[in-house]
């Protein structure tokens, strides 16, 4: 009989969670407090401080993290912010959303923006950069930090997938993330004042007092159930970031590639054949995903042409996320990455650089 080792199974964390958790929710229903209570604040401080920053404000989602944290720069209408077209939609939709223009710069070999590639791209409607530090490794922010000082830009870093990392800007508590919680839910952390007071104006539709608006807000506030959850996982963290790295290094170990700096929210190779690999490894009762299959640049709504940016082009044909969340146990992780390495042994395949 076959292994199911299905691609994430949120439910094994939730079994030694529940109890305290159920516990823990109950209060929170004799309270009658739901929104923007005493949780979110306490949440705010805690992720403020696990990150080394500041400020923390909740939102409803890691997309509305980023859409208010432009509005928090002046993004507006006709504006050009560079970002990479190798991502969730979220990151360029965010863009989309404040009526500037998303300018998509290739990605390297760590599937990043290739920051190198960056100053090409500026022109006068230049207003900001929007770095993804995909699948839980860091983009190269020294050298993004240091353009945007040199053009008087402002950097949004999407984190959405590298919480547990660091230089966190944006980030999602979605279910499969890190730091999940169960449903959505978002955060922006920031060393600047202004940008954070702002951000708590918008979420709230703008309104500083209740009634009185003053900027053109949204609805968009962290669910006081949510920050309950997040609150209670949260210890667990550095924990299960540990555990994933554990889980990479077996599979590197096997498979033949180096380790690297990363939270591993995915772990993903690239390799010939990508299609093939993963129906075999479906045969043999293992789960797996493909983020992503189409970059930005070839989505209908962005309307960009097939050549444009190829190295994100090449790697959506190759790329391969294989199960990596902490309650995976060593026989089940062995059992992944023995099968991926026999198959590629079999089609004289190797999985290569660019493993994140």
């Amino acid at each position: 009989m076959k292994r199911e080792i299905p691609f994430f199974d949120i439910t094994r964390q939730n079994v030694y969670l529940k109890e305290k958790l159920v516990a823990e929710i109950s209060t929170l229903i004799d309270s009658g407090k739901f929104i923007l209570g005493e949780n979110v604040k306490a949440f705010e401080g805690e992720m403020a401080q696990y990150c080394g920053k500041e400020y923390a404000v909740g939102v409803a989602n890691g997309s509305d993290a980023l859409f208010l944290s432009l509005l928090a720069y002046d993004i507006k209408p006709g504006d050009e912010v560079i970002t990479s077209p190798f991502t969730f939609y979220a990151t360029a939709g965010a863009i989309l959303r404040t009526g500037a223009v998303p300018v998509f710069v290739d990605i390297d070999d760590t599937f990043n923006i290739n920051t190198d590639l960056i100053e090409a791209k500026i022109t006068d409607k230049t207003k900001a950069i929007m770095p993804v530090h995909l699948f839980g490794r860091m983009a190269d922010m020294e050298q993004v930090y240091d353009i945007a000082n040199k053009y008087g830009l402002s950097v949004v870093e999407d984190a959405a997938q590298s919480c547990g990392g660091v230089n966190t800007a944006c980030l999602s508590f979605f279910p499969t993330k890190n730091l999940g919680c169960f449903g959505d839910g978002g955060m922006v952390v920031t060393d600047d004042q202004d940008v954070a007071e702002k951000i708590r104006l918008l979420r709230v539709h703008g309104a500083k007092h209740k009634y009185h608006h003053e900027l053109p807000g949204i609805n968009s506030r962290l669910d006081e159930i949510q920050a309950v959850i997040l609150r209670h996982k949260l210890p667990y963290l550095d924990g299960w970031i540990a555990r994933r790295r554990e889980i990479a290094q077996i599979y590197n170990s096997v498979l033949g590639l180096p380790d690297i700096d990363s939270v591993y929210n995915q772990y993903t190779i690239q390799v010939n054949g990508r299609d093939e690999l993963q129906t075999y490894l479906k045969e043999q009762g293992i789960g797996s995903a493909i983020y992503y299959p189409v970059p930005l640049h070839l989505q209908k709504v962005f309307k960009g042409k097939e050549g444009d940016f190829p190295e994100a082009e090449r790697v959506c044909q190759r790329v391969l996320s294989l199960p990596i969340y902490p309650e995976l146990t060593d026989k089940e992780v062995s059992h992944v990455a023995q099968s991926c390495s026999y198959w590629c042994g079999e089609m004289g395949q190797k999985p290569y650089k660019g493993v994140a």
